[in-house]
């Protein structure tokens, strides 16, 4: 097993990235989306309907298959022999703010439900101050990732 998953690891690797770059998109556009729909949106006959439709693609589509490949592809690498050393923390700060990451997506997923249900109870600054939960999140994982520290 130990020889699988060295002989995988490069192209898990690719993956993840890949996948990690598709789900930050999300995370940072969704926010975006919520605020000009809370902002704009009634503004504009039928706007809401668009909004809802592309929330919810965008949701569907791309973050949440993105995150289970990010996820699914990181597990692999953590299981990889000789890749991670739990001794270091840089791999609990990390996941620490990749379990933050997903909390994130899990509350849009929320927030979208409320917009969808006429439940909405935040402001457009609200969101553009959440938009930068994100940002916060990337920047921890990447030092981390990087410096190894």
């Amino acid at each position: 097993m130990t020889d699988f998953l060295f002989a995988i690891y490069p192209w898990v690797k690719s993956l993840h990235i890949m996948a990690v770059i598709s789900w930050m998109a999300g995370l940072f556009y969704l926010p975006r989306l919520f605020v000009y729909h809370v902002e704009k949106a009634q503004a504009v006959e039928g706007a809401q309907q668009i909004f809802f439709e592309m929330e919810e693609k965008l949701m569907r589509v791309i973050m949440r298959p993105a995150m289970i490949v990010a996820w699914v592809c990181g597990l692999i690498m953590v299981f990889t022999p000789g890749i991670v050393g739990w001794d270091w923390s840089w791999p609990w700060v990390k996941g620490a703010a990749v379990i933050g990451m997903t909390w994130f997506h899990h509350w849009l997923m929320d927030r979208r439900k409320d917009l969808a249900e006429g439940r909405n109870k935040l402001t457009g600054r609200q969101y553009r101050m959440m938009n930068e939960v994100p940002t916060i999140l990337m920047v921890v994982i990447v030092l981390a990732v990087v410096l190894k520290f």
